[in-house]
């Protein structure tokens, strides 16, 4: 892959530039322009003649972008929007061959290094992992977060990016990581459409940042529209920064800088740009840009067009204050260039974006062309009829895609059921190898999997003194966070309560007093922000504990962890990782907004993260410290009536680990296996007892993590034993509880040693009340656990275990 022949745009410092120089430049930007506005033509015409499946441009937004991009340095960071083509072409972060490989889901990282196709076009990110999953030199890119599609998505995280700058700076025990930061100088840049800004996201992290007094930069691209409203209908007085005027910076306190300027203007822009961000970068406050009438020449995106809800007026204005027309204005008009050299210009940017675009389309055509070679050699050389005009049918496909090749390999093998030959079994032989480079290419990287992967931190047991004191659970996970901030200096602790109290459970008690406020430190109501903080930071090398209260509370910011955090490492094929662990609690405290235990809502958006459930506060320590020492994001829910109940407080409080995936048989048995984690467990335990007085032998297993979940298959081995199941957690029925059953009966074949149906016992299909009562009769009690047991071995000998009821 060759890179673009683009000159990447350049600062403007008139004092030092002679006028020759000035033009130069300002030509030089032009052609960036230029072509990002072929790219977006070409981009449409693609889309609409079936190359790509969706398009979605930056046209209009040209002249603003360039002028960002001259004050966008190597270290500093960018949390975008898909439309940031132009900036991305003017920084190197992308080029336009990339970013019609982008556009053809080209699933290879060299022609698409963003994403390798897992994304839609305009979706930037920088690779910010060397092969082996280790962190390149960030002070030497030009760093782009991986983009998300989901609207004001990409603001919570641009707090943390900033955030790290303010880190990096305040801690100077960090001092060594000159790969991260040089002092805290670097700014985040956050871009949004006008639309966008009316997201409760945005107005979130807005605010935080003007609390936190960071180095954030946030520019709005108004168009006047989102989609097809327009801003009366999406902004009081249609207006965002009118609306935001109360952040301004005064002589009475902290704040913003807001800057208006409009996107056709490029002097404006770039005397603007130039001002706001010498304020954020020295001042290290944050600054928003309100870029105002901009256009979208080819509407919102290729689903639609915008005279269906412009009017005529609006449409004629936008010819007419178009941005490219603007700016060749203001070069005829100031003497920058002549009419041929402007047309030289543009029809060399036609050229070149076509020669890039039939480049794209022929390295990903040509990329499966030696598989369809070899499918059609392989077909050919079996004789049949049906495979025969298969064979044919593709052979006359002159650009096939991968779904066409294999479709039709699928499509002859069950033609051939029942057909035995050599030549069938070396198409079988050759497609299940080819399954391993599909995998790679579409369904790898969930996790980075680095040398710091979870699965290669060592196993270090838990070990006790003879005279080891019982504690209070919370004391366990104190001394485990003591230890670890006092070990790894990248640590940080956030959220509500953390930081004077100590979180409301006390297990960071003490712990800012000792280790400063600048790493345990308090956060407003704010549950989308502090995981936004967590995850920008974890992208700029820190190791951020997020708390966020109660798992109830995680709905809050489950846009961010399920769209964001959660598919980064799968969404850059393992370009970018955010060593995020989010630390809540949850279960048996009582009251509809209190005791949730939303098992199957996480198992179902976050994959991508370790979910960890573990049954006291010593194996949640465990957790911590093996996490801790690994690279990878995970959730930890602590039970909340386990902090005061008493454990014996380890000898190797900071270092014994826990490996995640590993279930444990906390009871041994020989009647019936049960698969229980958290709260729940302590009940089935509860059970055992008097089960074992009614001649009833409860083998019980905990699997400790739910992702990834007993990958030693301990529930089958101990199903094989038992041959009965029962699954019993809080999450409402067929959540969490359904999960575990097709772990256990289909991955793990425990289907064959059942002989009873297996149960499930969770709470019931609706929150939990308040009082002692209410838990009683919607959760499962040890009352329910005894009775559904015995209910099952009454099912298989009903002599020796009589109906109860």
């Amino acid at each position: 892959m060759s890179d673009t022949h683009l000159k990447y745009t350049d600062p403007i410092d008139t004092s030092k530039l002679s006028f020759e120089d000035f033009k130069a430049t300002v030509l030089n930007d032009y052609r960036i322009i230029c072509e990002s506005r072929e790219a977006s033509l070409l981009g449409r015409k693609e889309v609409l003649t079936g190359k790509a499946k969706f398009g979605i441009f930056g046209d209009g937004k040209e002249v603003a972008q360039v002028a960002m991009a001259k004050v966008f340095r190597k270290g500093d960071w960018r949390s975008g929007y898909y439309r940031d083509q132009t900036f991305a072409f003017a920084t190197g972060i992308s080029n336009v061959y990339e970013f019609f490989s982008q556009m053809y889901a080209h699933p290879d990282i060299e022609a698409e290094p963003a994403s390798g196709g897992r994304m839609m076009n305009g979706h930037f990110a920088t690779r910010e992992l060397n092969v082996d999953g280790s962190w390149v030199n960030q002070m030497q890119l030009k760093n782009s977060s991986a983009d998300v599609s989901t609207t004001g998505g990409q603001i919570p995280r641009l707090l943390g990016l900033a955030q790290a700058s303010k880190v990096y700076r305040e801690n100077k025990e960090l001092a060594y990581l000159t790969h991260f930061s040089n002092n805290g100088n670097e700014v985040a840049f956050g871009t949004i459409g006008n639309a966008s800004t009316s997201e409760g996201v945005f107005f979130e992290a807005f605010n935080a940042a003007g609390v936190l007094q960071i180095p954030l930069a946030i520019s709005v691209w108004d168009d006047g529209y989102g989609i097809s409203v327009p801003n009366k209908y999406q902004t009081t007085k249609e207006d965002i920064s009118e609306v935001l005027s109360g952040f301004q910076r005064d002589e009475k306190g902290e704040g913003y800088e807001i800057f208006k300027v409009r996107g056709w203007d490029y002097p404006g822009l770039c005397e603007t740009y130039e001002r706001a961000i010498r304020i954020c970068r020295e001042e290290h406050v944050p600054v928003f840009i309100h870029v105002t009438e901009m256009t979208q020449p080819q509407g919102h995106s290729t689903s639609g067009s915008h005279e269906r809800y412009k009017s005529k007026e609006r449409l004629d204005w936008e010819t007419e204050y178009d941005c490219v027309v603007q700016m060749r204005k203001w070069m005829l008009e100031s003497a920058i260039a002549a009419e041929d050299q402007l047309a030289k210009i543009e029809q060399q940017a036609k050229e070149f974006v076509k020669e890039e675009q039939v480049r794209a389309w022929k390295d990903y055509i040509g990329a499966f062309a030696e598989e369809k070679a070899k499918a059609i050699e392989l077909l050919n050389a079996i004789d049949h009829k049906t495979v025969k005009t298969l064979t044919n049918r593709l052979n006359a496909i002159k650009e096939p895609n991968l779904k066409q090749i294999y479709g039709t390999i699928r499509k002859a093998l069950r033609e051939l059921r029942g057909v035995a030959s050599q030549e069938k079994e070396e198409l079988i032989g050759w497609y299940e190898k080819q399954q391993t480079v599909n995998f790679e290419r579409y369904n790898s990287k969930l996790f980075t999997d680095t040398l710091e992967a979870p699965d290669n931190v060592a196993v270090v047991p838990v070990t006790y003194d003879e005279e080891a004191r019982m504690v209070d659970g919370r004391e366990v996970l104190n001394a485990c966070f003591a230890a670890n901030f006092s070990r790894e200096p990248r640590l940080l602790a956030f959220g509500e309560d953390v930081g004077a109290i100590g979180d409301v459970n006390q297990g960071f008690a003490g712990l800012q007093a000792q280790f400063g406020e600048h790493r345990i430190f308090d956060t407003g109501i704010r549950e989308t922000a502090i995981i936004g903080q967590g995850l920008g930071m974890a992208l700029r090398g820190l190791k951020p504990i997020t708390e966020i209260q109660y798992v109830d509370y995680l709905l809050y910011g489950l846009t961010v962890l399920s769209d964001d955090l959660a598919s980064l490492s799968y969404r850059t094929k393992g370009g970018q990782k955010a060593p995020l662990i989010i630390r809540t609690r949850g279960h048996r405290l009582e009251g509809i907004w209190h005791s949730g235990s939303p098992m199957s809502m996480i198992l179902g958006c976050l994959r991508g993260l370790h979910v960890c459930v573990p049954r006291n506060m010593t194996q949640a320590a465990g957790m911590y410290n093996t996490l801790l020492r690994s690279d990878e994001p995970a959730l930890v829910v602590e039970c909340l009536n386990g902090y005061r109940l008493k454990e014996r407080m380890p000898a190797n409080v900071g270092d014994f680990t826990v490996p995640l995936g590993i279930a444990e048989v906390v009871r041994e048995g020989s009647d019936i296996t049960v698969v229980s984690y958290g709260s729940t467990l302590r009940l089935v335990q509860e059970a055992a007892i008097e089960l074992k007085e009614m001649g009833i032998s409860v083998e019980i297993v905990d699997p400790q993590t739910l992702q990834p979940f007993d990958k030693l298959q301990i529930c089958a081995q101990s199903l094989a034993k038992t041959n009965k199941l029962l699954v019993v957690d809080e999450d409402v029925p067929g959540g969490a509880s359904a999960f575990i059953l097709q772990q256990v009966l289909e991955e793990q074949n425990g289907y064959f040693n059942l002989d009873c149906k297996p149960r499930t016992l969770s709470a019931k299909a609706h929150r939990p009340p308040y009082g002692t009562d209410g838990d009683y009769f919607t959760k499962p009690s040890s009352d329910d656990i005894i009775e559904t047991i015995y209910a099952m071995m009454n099912e298989s000998n009903p002599d020796k275990f009589p109906r109860i009821i």
